[in-house]
């Protein structure tokens, strides 16, 4: 049985303007404003993007800081209109959608709560907003990750402000929940244990997320298809399953007289030479592979597992990408 295409975001652009002159301050701007003697560039954050997500699917926006990442998430959760193209969730337009707003979850990179509130407060706020939270969990939760209800979630670390925001969005109990950074900051253990939260709900309810993040191996473990955004634009929105079973490594010593420019049948995409030894990264099934490099009948071939950041690294250096920024 198909998925259903839940997330369709379509052909959509984002444009602000941008100041080409200092402002010393809000008063002067405004002024400058008034008299129209301000003078912008346009800065285009997302250029003809179009993204969709199925139900189920656990999907990873990879990108470096200020390739557009936080505007795609606001702009899917309805927090920013695109001047150009549509998002829908589930068939309806999300913009100014009350009704679609509370299918979704948004945990923000800079995390907002209510001045001076605590955790059960903030628990109270949500119960509101979403029918189906779960305040029994949502005070269990707190228990096991060591955050007291009562105390003012302004004293609270960074760290801790992160975990707070996650087990309000997991609690919520949506169909969908959109993470910006989520990761970023947390200590190992920590990450550990967000992460299976994570699983656990899109292994018992189908939950589908989308997380941004700038570091590929925060969304190796936990998602299954990942979108890369460049300069506001998608430059490679692949299954990472399938990925891996249409790339592969071959090492090989060809016969007397042969070099790799003879091996044409296969579509290389990387050839590296060490005296005889010959190493081809190449995109096709096993099978082919093997098949075509057997035509050719070496003295010795390999086909060698790929790890994901070389997939990558290999998809990518074909665009004139430096996929190792968002891996190193």
């Amino acid at each position: 049985m198909s998925k259903q295409p839940a997330i369709i975001v379509d052909n959509v652009s984002m444009k602000f303007n941008l100041s080409k002159e200092k402002v010393d301050s809000l008063k002067d701007y405004i002024i400058k404003s008034i008299k129209k003697e301000i003078k912008y560039n346009e800065f285009w954050a997302l250029q003809n993007v179009s993204f969709t997500v199925e139900k189920g699917d656990r999907v990873g926006i990879l990108g470096l800081n200020g390739a557009g990442k936080s505007t795609f998430l606001r702009m899917a959760a309805g927090i920013l209109k695109p001047d150009e193209g549509r998002v829908t969730i589930d068939g309806e337009d999300i913009f100014e959608n009350d009704k679609v707003k509370s299918k979704f979850f948004y945990i923000s990179d800079e995390q907002y709560f209510l001045n001076n509130a605590t955790p059960g407060e903030m628990m109270k706020f949500y119960r509101n907003v979403y029918r189906n939270f779960d305040e029994k969990r949502f005070f269990g939760l707190l228990s096991h990750f060591d955050l007291d209800a009562r105390r003012k979630v302004n004293t609270f670390s960074k760290g801790m402000k992160k975990q707070l925001s996650v087990l309000l969005g997991i609690c919520a109990n949506t169909d969908y929940i959109f993470c910006d950074e989520t990761f970023d900051g947390l200590d190992p253990v920590m990450r550990q244990t967000v992460k299976s939260l994570f699983a656990n709900d899109m292994e018992e309810r189908n939950l589908t997320p989308i997380i941004a993040s700038h570091n590929l191996r925060e969304l190796e473990d936990i998602c299954d298809h990942v979108g890369l955004l460049h300069k506001g634009g998608i430059l490679l929105s692949k299954d990472l399953d399938d990925m891996k079973l249409n790339i592969h490594k071959i090492q090989c010593v060809l016969r007397e007289g042969m070099d790799a420019d003879d091996l044409v049948a296969f579509e290389r995409l990387k050839t590296e030479r060490r005296g005889k030894l010959i190493t081809i990264t190449v995109r096709g099934s096993r099978e082919e592979a093997e098949s075509l490099m057997e035509s050719y009948r070496p003295v010795f071939y390999e086909i060698i597992p790929l790890s994901l950041e070389e997939i990558f690294i290999s998809e990518t250096e074909v665009a004139g990408y430096d996929i190792k920024k968002l891996i190193f």
